[in-house]
């Protein structure tokens, strides 16, 4: 995603567990529920694997780009055959179907261009299921009405559908017995730990343009009050890491030092996770 939230995507282990969980969806044609706490990345996994920080904005507006850039987008959507999509909030069964049909008929014909690039001059465009899989991010949102939408969906086209929410999503959907036997596959996205986190905070180390060194004793300690603080949750990560490189800017520091950490913290507002 652009602007000042974005930074560098990492792929963790939850990343390629999710991109595994999401192929068997879209392979064997179920409904998958991915559920784990706010900021783990389960979003940031779901839009990388559908390619939608590149085709997103081309679907959701419908303004062509240059050649170039569409036939990039093209090749993207054609090797994921995903679409991603957030319901709004208070959102209509009219507004979730009028979307999805929009959404549904761009993709398809971006695919079709891809797959038929080098063809010259008119042909004739045989219909396709072209879109393999849906991924629905904040599927709390979704209403009794709206399941059942998605529900008809998946049974007339076999499309993929993947649900991502909060923990707690899969007892709610196992109220509506009719979805929930259509349900394949569940992956539980965990926050980072261990050897993945240090992984991770090397990186942001580097992007400060400082070396983590875990024998050191000011590093160690600045790892642990970090990992104390976020849980391992890469929301929290990116947003104190904001915090540190201002404060190391400000006091002209280059070392982030345990003091440093819980400076950034006291600017932080961190609720529950």
């Amino acid at each position: 995603m652009s602007g000042a939230r974005s930074s560098t995507f990492i792929v963790t282990k939850e990343h390629r567990r999710f991109t595994e969980f999401a192929e068997a969806v879209r392979k064997h044609r179920y409904i998958g529920l991915c559920y784990g706490p706010a900021g783990v990345g389960k979003t940031l996994s779901a839009r990388r694997y559908a390619h939608w920080n590149l085709a997103g904005p081309v679907i959701e507006t419908w303004k062509r780009h240059d050649p170039r850039s569409q036939a990039q987008v093209n090749a993207a959507l054609a090797r994921s055959r995903t679409i991603f999509h957030t319901p709004t909030v208070l959102g209509t069964l009219r507004d979730l179907r009028d979307t999805l049909d929009a959404h549904i008929t761009r993709v398809e014909l971006c695919i079709d261009d891809h797959l038929h690039r080098d063809v010259k001059g008119c042909r004739i465009v045989e219909y396709q299921h072209l879109v393999e899989l849906l991924i629905f991010d904040e599927a709390e949102r979704l209403s009794t009405t709206a399941l059942e939408f998605l529900r008809d969906l998946f049974d007339r086209t076999r499309v993929g559908v993947i649900l991502i929410g909060m923990p707690g999503m899969e007892k709610r959907l196992s109220r509506y017995p009719q979805l929930y036997s259509r349900i394949g596959f569940a992956h539980h996205y965990r926050p980072l730990q261990g050897d993945e986190l240090a992984f991770v905070l090397t990186r942001h180390w580097r992007q400060l343009g400082l070396t983590l060194d875990e024998a050191d004793f000011t590093d160690t300690q600045a790892i642990a009050s970090i990992a104390r603080i976020t849980g391992g949750n890469f929301r929290l990560l990116h947003r104190l890491f904001v915090q540190i490189e201002r404060i190391l800017k400000i006091n002209g520091l280059s070392v982030i030092t345990d003091d440093v950490v819980e400076a950034a913290r006291s600017t932080l507002v961190i609720g529950v996770t």
